[in-house]
């Protein structure tokens, strides 16, 4: 996947949801677990506990009613209330003479259980007597109070909250919402374990990507895991195989190519001077030249070891030796002083083989420093040249392509400069493109480097 794709913004409903495989996990775990427990929830509170309030509140107002008409049918109503305390739980107290004003059954403002126990009750009393009466619940002091207007008096009912509250709903709840809590805790830890791996070997690739020496990599995880580790790691183990053969193949073929050029060049030097001499020690420089440009090409970054530089001095540099040899330089920094973990000869090199293109047919270069985002910066390199056309941008990537035609090494080299420019910030797990100057009319060269 490009650094655009991992870059671009997700569309619709997936810009909301997480973007790594953690969360993503998490979620396929918490969504089923949470929808359990609405479900779960819903048809206990429909099913057991709804039903179970409204029967213990149907006998409450059951037992309230028949104890209203004893009293009212005896004049002496202790004895009904030693029962009712004894069998009954209920403390039952009378206030005679006084009436019950329909007027002070005032909505109650609760809320949750005490509410729902609290409507219920009162419906069922509503079913059972016809009298008025006022229903008082306190759930902090855990009774609730009945008071109802009878033909001598008022009757005050207090019960213990038991009576119409099972506390079974407590335990059942904190059973479900505690056992799934700690499952999921446990859950999240396995899937850490399991998220690790792929995290570890995505930071491994991402540091070989940018050149970087990949130390204790271990393969751990599940078998797809561990698979795709061993798999990074041959890969690894063969990509290095191939460039050092490469490198050393090239390296004998130039030796050995050296060789027969220098006995070449002291023989010429013996000839003496001609016309013919002299094309002939031309050709030898022009083979010297290819041969080594081969091997650059091949070698890359050779074995110079990565470090932490600042970029700017690197672009101070090359500009200044590009000033020496009488070129143009605008160096524009704007006070950016990142360090960036990179080989400072491959690097210089790089810049150095840009900006020599853009000598050979501008008046002046431009080259700028800038942030590209948080973890990236921008190096632009902008002449006023004549350019070049759009459909070449990529050609010129090509080895051993060149704009000129011709292999006269006075209009330009063996086509290999912009390659191993490429090369080089690839390897550094950068971007590189080409563009027409918006500014200036001629090329402008993008680069794109991590810091």
């Amino acid at each position: 996947m490009s650094q655009d794709q991992l870059k671009s913004k997700p569309r619709g409903i997936k810009k909301y949801l997480p973007q790594t495989l953690f969360l993503r996990s998490l979620l396929i775990l918490i969504i089923p677990i949470l929808l359990l427990q609405i479900i779960s929830t819903f048809i206990f509170f429909d099913r057991h506990w709804s039903k179970m309030t409204s029967r213990l509140a149907y006998a409450v107002a059951g037992e309230i009613k028949l104890i209203t008409v004893l009293i009212e049918e005896h004049e002496d109503p202790t004895l009904i209330n030693e029962y009712a305390s004894q069998y009954l739980s209920f403390l039952i107290t009378q206030d005679q003479g006084k009436t019950l004003e329909t007027e002070t059954q005032k909505p109650h403002r609760t809320f949750g259980w005490e509410a729902m126990i609290k409507s219920t009750l009162i419906a069922e009393l509503e079913k059972a007597i016809e009298e008025p009466f006022v229903v008082d619940v306190d759930f902090q002091q855990k009774w609730i109070e009945v008071r109802v207007q009878t033909k001598t008096g008022i009757t005050n009912i207090v019960l213990p909250q038991r009576r119409l509250f099972s506390s079974t709903t407590y335990i059942f709840l904190l059973w479900v919402y505690g056992a799934s809590i700690i499952l999921l805790v446990i859950a999240v830890l396995f899937m850490r374990n399991q998220v690790r791996p792929i995290h570890r070997l995505a930071l491994a690739a991402e540091r070989f990507g940018k050149g970087r020496t990949v130390k204790q990599f271990k393969i751990e995880g599940s078998k797809e895991v561990r698979q795709a580790g061993q798999a990074f790691l041959d890969m690894k183990t063969r990509i290095k195989r191939q460039i050092s053969q490469r490198t050393d193949m090239l390296a004998g073929v130039s030796h050995d190519l050296r060789t027969p050029i220098t006995r070449l060049k002291l023989q010429i030097a013996m000839l003496g001077d001609s016309p013919d001499i002299y094309e002939m020690k031309k050709d030898l420089a022009e083979m010297e030249q290819m041969i080594e440009g081969y091997l650059n090409f091949v070698r890359g970054q050779g074995k110079e070891k990565s470090r932490y530089v600042k970029v700017s001095d690197l672009l101070n540099e090359v500009t200044l030796a590009a000033k020496r040899q009488g070129c143009e330089m605008i160096l524009e920094i704007n006070e950016i002083n990142v360090s960036a973990f990179v080989r400072p000869t491959a690097l210089k090199r790089c810049f150095a083989n840009i900006i020599g293109n853009a000598a050979k047919f501008a008046e002046s270069i431009w080259v700028t420093l800038e942030h590209n985002g948080y973890d990236e910066i921008l190096v632009k390199i902008e002449d006023n040249g004549p350019g070049i056309s759009e459909e070449k941008f990529d050609e010129v990537f090509r080895p051993f392509y060149r704009i000129e035609e011709s292999r006269n090494k006075d209009t330009g080299g063996i086509g290999l400069g912009m390659p191993i420019a490429m090369d080089i910030i690839h390897a550094h797990g950068g971007e590189i493109w080409l563009e027409k100057s918006q500014d200036h009319g001629g090329l402008k060269v993008n680069i794109t480097l991590p810091v």
